[in-house]
């Protein structure tokens, strides 16, 4: 019998998919977007972008820019009561706003 494999992107296919219409290109403004330290970013998974995609189990969630590390930034997300802290793209981010969730 064969074992279930247990990827990065394991039973991701409705996390990791866009809808029909959002399908293609992303704009450049998710790209040339600037995030300074301190501010807060809710992360997004674009599964167009494979390169700094964070885990899958992070995906809505909130966190905390602490720094950039060349093209890619430090974010911390509180899970559980533990700080994580993730390298990420910012093709994979968006600021957020409060209320706007």
């Amino acid at each position: 019998m064969a074992r279930k494999s247990k990827g990065y992107r394991s039973r991701t296919r409705k996390v990791l998919r866009r809808s029909p219409r959002e399908r293609g290109k992303s704009g450049l403004g998710r790209l040339l977007r600037r995030y300074e330290p301190g501010s807060k970013v809710c992360i997004k998974i674009d599964p167009s972008f494979h390169k700094g995609m964070p885990h899958r189990r992070y995906h809505g969630r909130i966190g905390t820019v602490r720094d950039k590390r060349g093209r890619s930034y430090i974010v911390e997300v509180k899970v559980g009561g533990k700080e994580k802290t993730l390298i990420v793209r910012p093709e994979h981010l968006e600021p957020w706003l409060m209320g706007h969730a």
